[in-house]
């Protein structure tokens, strides 16, 4: 079975509605996906991570994973906001990706940021901070068909 129907099942598996912490844990093809739910009901979930760790990018050098954030970013149009490569930290392998721009409302900033990390991993967060505090993580609230859709394409770029 591929990793997004994996996923759907499990999703199907959860009482609807239901608040509290769930745990998907995933594996298919050398993909393994993980993520933390705090809420789910018919429509959407909410979720503070979603990390897919894919064994074909193990040992994938910086290029290899700048194309792989470039791919996301080209695929990631549905989310709140654009999300693109904003940084490269070479000696750590890694490729940083946030909304740009931010959602700002009244005296708050949010937005995604993605990982692209040597050895595989792919991570998708939300942050929010108020402004002059640091930033703290927030739940992302997608539809159901919203989150396949971000295993889909995780998957596909990994």
């Amino acid at each position: 079975m591929a990793l997004d129907q994996q996923v759907a099942a499990a999703l199907s598996a959860f009482p609807s509605p239901h608040t509290g912490p769930m745990r998907i844990d995933e594996s298919a093809g050398g993909q393994r996906l993980e993520c933390e739910l705090s809420a789910i009901d018919t429509l959407g979930v909410a979720f503070e991570r979603l990390v897919l760790t894919s064994d074909r990018l193990r040992s994938a050098d910086l290029p290899a994973l700048r194309s792989v954030a470039e791919e996301l970013s080209k695929r990631l149009t549905y989310l709140l906001e654009p999300i693109q490569p904003v940084e490269t930290d070479s000696e750590q392998c890694i490729v940083q990706m946030r909304s740009v721009p931010p959602t700002k409302d009244n005296d708050r900033s949010s937005y995604y940021e993605l990982l692209v990390r040597k050895g595989g991993q792919l991570s998708l967060v939300r942050y929010a901070a108020d402004y002059g505090s640091s930033r703290q993580v927030a739940l992302a609230h997608v539809t159901r068909e919203v989150f396949l859709r971000l295993v889909r394409d995780f998957s596909a770029v990994a």
